[in-house]
């Protein structure tokens, strides 16, 4: 599979990067699209794809600066999909925020409390 990318637009959509070959998924910046079901189902198809053969290790970034409720959704549709990765491949979910954002680190620790998978809390 080749790699998968979405180029951020503004503050409205985040940039995707999904990289089958490596295992190294990204999400990084701003997240209110008009249709989140819409925007994320490209990704969601993508990590179907790769759960039939992923690699042995399989790392998925979130570095949302923001995001709305309809993305948190897509979020948590994310995390389930890496959930069944992990039946075939080690998963690991490292989700960045700043220093200063105690409101991003309480999502990131919401959806780790969720998830059967490890996370890793990355500030910077």
């Amino acid at each position: 599979m080749i790699p998968f990318i979405i180029k951020p637009k503004g503050e409205i959509t985040p940039g995707v990067s999904l990289d089958y070959k490596k295992g190294v998924f990204e999400i990084s910046g701003w997240s209110y699209p008009e249709d989140a079901i819409i925007f994320y189902n490209p990704v969601l198809e993508g990590l179907s794809n790769y759960m039939q053969t992923p690699k042995s290790e399989t790392t998925f970034h979130f570095k949302f600066q923001y995001y709305n409720t309809a993305t948190a959704k897509q979020i948590f549709k994310i995390i389930s999909c890496l959930m069944d990765v992990a039946k075939k491949s080690k998963v690991k979910i490292c989700w960045h925020y700043d220093t200063n954002d105690t409101d991003m680190l309480a999502s990131g620790k919401f959806f780790s409390k969720l998830a059967t998978v490890p996370f890793e809390f990355i500030s910077g």
